[in-house]
């Protein structure tokens, strides 16, 4: 029984192995194709133009690039202002590399970063792009400043240390000072307030090439979440504390307001000066809270004084917005803003007037 047992199990294998045999289709072999196009190069770091910071005059950067070709890849070739600095010749993945090459001893300067990328066939192509290193000595706050961003190519907040949270694909473009930040569609910055409210007087002041479009928009927001809105999460606007300074107008004239929230159902409203976005120049805005007072300032003069009941109050507030109303204050459509912003600081202390013309006299 079981010789007959094993004999049954043999032919079932064999029978099944030829069904598999037969439900095969044959195997046709194809020619590779012709190498026809030249290699591809992308590189990501650094950017042109960008300008590299750093505390030392020489540092350590990492040049990021990908490169790909439709058949194989042979060589990659990295140059630094004229100089071979790396070269590779071995590839996971044959068609397409992504490299990150760290590269100790860039000192301060214009430079030039070159790749050549050679496929199998001898096609070749380069790349270069044009960037600067500069050396930026550790930042120094004035005197209860709490935040400051300077927009050189990158969202940074030189007192913390920290980088803005991203929403969108905001820019840089030439700025008051060096760059400024470029506002677009839908973007805007954020930051945690951990150091912005520790006190009951806050200032901020700035600079803004205006667009009027859209003709309305949040600057500066620092509001609580309005749960209980009907609109929540989308629709927003509970002013019981923080501020909120945003603009309103048309294609000629934008005023700058300022509300500021102060517990309960209190609150405080500066309807501040207008400007004339149409004449294309920088302004400088600046505003503070003090315990009973606010003022905005529009180039380094009072445009509005506002009185207040009692202090600030600070529930709820944990992110600021930078150019844009959202997430907070949207109940009234201030989106984002599509003008320019340049040297952004903020103080945990209320500035003096001749601080704020300080900040205006700045060319």
């Amino acid at each position: 029984m079981k010789i007959l047992k094993y004999l049954f199990i043999f032919t079932m294998i064999a029978v099944s192995t030829l069904s598999c045999k037969k439900g095969l289709d044959p195997i046709t072999a194809i020619s590779p194709r012709a190498d026809e196009d030249k290699p591809e190069i992308l590189i990501s770091n650094p950017s042109e133009g960008k300008i590299v910071k750093s505390g030392d005059e020489v540092m350590t950067i990492t040049f990021e690039l990908v490169a790909s070709d439709d058949i194989e890849l042979k060589s990659i070739v990295m140059q630094l202002d004229g100089a071979e600095i790396g070269s590779l010749t071995s590839f996971r993945d044959y068609r397409r590399a992504d490299v990150a090459y760290e590269y100790a001893g860039l000192a301060d300067g214009e430079h030039v970063f070159s790749v050549t990328v050679t496929d199998l066939t001898g096609k070749t192509e380069s790349k270069s792009v044009n960037f600067k290193k500069i050396t930026v000595p550790p930042y120094t706050p004035l005197e209860g400043e709490v935040f400051y961003m300077a927009f050189e190519d990158e969202f940074l907040d030189y007192f913390t240390g920290s980088y803005a949270t991203t929403v969108g694909t905001p820019g840089f473009a030439e700025g008051k000072v060096g760059q400024a930040y470029s506002g677009a569609t839908d973007a805007y910055l954020t930051f945690p307030t951990t150091d912005m409210i520790k006190t009951s007087e806050i200032s901020a002041a700035f600079w803004m090439k205006v667009n009027a479009t859209p003709d309305r928009a949040g600057i500066l927001t620092l509001s609580p979440e309005d749960t209980e809105n009907a609109g929540y999460p989308t629709i927003q606007n509970k002013r019981t504390s923080g501020f909120r300074f945003f603009r309103e107008g048309n294609a000629t004239e934008q005023r700058f307001k300022l509300n500021v929230g102060l517990g309960g159902t209190n609150e405080s409203w500066n309807d501040g000066g207008t400007t004339d976005p149409t004449t294309g120049e920088w302004v400088h805005f600046a505003f503070t809270v003090s315990g009973d007072t606010n003022i905005i300032y529009i180039n380094g003069e009072v445009a509005r004084e506002s009185a207040m009941l009692n202090a600030i109050d600070w529930t709820g507030c944990d992110v600021l917005t930078i150019m844009s109303g959202v997430p907070r204050f949207t109940e009234w459509s201030h989106f984002s803003d599509l003008s320019l912003i340049d040297e952004l600081h903020i103080f945990n202390r209320v500035l003096t007037p001749a601080e704020v013309q300080s900040f205006y006299a700045i060319e």
